[in-house]
């Protein structure tokens, strides 16, 4: 009797080049489990190649996830390369450092266009894939600020806000076409991540020159740079606890990776609202002296 050899996943994942985009990718290689799609922008594209040398089980593609047609088009051809789309993980993100009133538009749309538009178009290019599949898993990877906003970071909270309730209301819609949607919530990861936070123009200039607010800039750029260097949690572990979800039976909708998400997590359940911003604005760094 002839043994049929399993079919292997075929995983699209997104922003593939640094971070934690790239130590996904670098597990599940390893794993020679799976057949991958990497994907990053054009710009980004040639370090890429450099990375990871493409073969049977790796196929490398630039996509930028603003484009609805560059999505189409990877989406299709992964199609004709291999049939099928078995998980899609939207990683690819960016973020914003500013206070609210230093937001301009197209800072805000960049920023949303990027961590909640571009997942959800690739969400519907690969959804009729996978109903007709009557499989597939949707990893959206979401952030701590996806339930607690910090001052600064409000853009990027409300991309994050934005994605974990569109992947809330699809995972209802899913759930009958045997299609899994979870949220990975990291925190606090031991990278240089820090240094690819951009700046509107007005936080910029308000930054550079000491004017309104730049106190903010100045307590809570190096606050979040230390905790990321505190940090006990790397890109490689949130990677392999990625793998451990994909080959999960019935994946939760929420997954938490790191310590501070889960303790976050725990606060926001255990203390009300009102108590629960008083303390965290007063172990804020600097948080008496701002509007000083």
């Amino acid at each position: 009797m002839q043994i049929q050899t399993p079919i292997k996943k075929v995983i699209l994942i997104t922003g593939c080049n640094s971070g934690l985009g790239k130590a996904i990718a670098e597990r599940l290689i390893r794993s020679d489990q799976y057949r991958l799609v990497l994907t990053a922008r054009s710009r980004s594209f040639g370090s890429l190649c450099e990375i990871f040398p493409a073969n049977e089980n790796t196929l490398l593609v630039p996509l930028d996830v603003t484009e609805e047609s560059e999505i189409s088009s990877v989406v299709n051809k992964v199609c004709r390369h291999w049939g099928r789309i078995d998980v899609l993980i939207n990683n690819a993100g960016v973020c914003y450092r500013s206070v609210v009133e230093h937001m301009d538009s197209s800072a805000e749309d960049l920023q949303m266009r990027t961590n909640f538009f571009g997942p959800v178009n690739l969400m519907k290019a690969v959804l009729p894939i996978m109903r007709e599949q009557e499989c597939g898993h949707i990893i959206n990877i979401s952030s701590v600020s996806g339930m607690v906003s910090m001052p600064t970071m409000a853009s990027y909270s409300a991309s994050k806000h934005a994605l974990e309730g569109v992947s809330e209301a699809l995972w209802y819609e899913c759930r009958p076409y045997g299609i899994d949607v979870s949220i990975v919530q990291p925190g606090f990861i031991n990278s240089p991540a820090f240094k690819n936070v951009l700046l509107s123009r007005k936080a910029r200039l308000s930054y550079e020159l000491h004017g309104p607010h730049s106190e903010y800039y100045d307590s809570m750029t190096p606050f979040i740079e230390k905790l990321m260097g505190y940090s006990f949690t790397s890109s490689e572990s949130v990677a392999r606890q990625i793998q451990k979800l994909i080959e999960k039976k019935n994946p939760p909708l929420r997954v938490k990776v790191t310590l501070d998400a889960i303790v976050f997590g725990f606060l926001r359940r255990v203390i009300p609202g009102s108590i629960f911003h008083k303390v965290m604005f007063y172990f804020l760094p600097q948080s008496k002296h701002w509007g000083k």
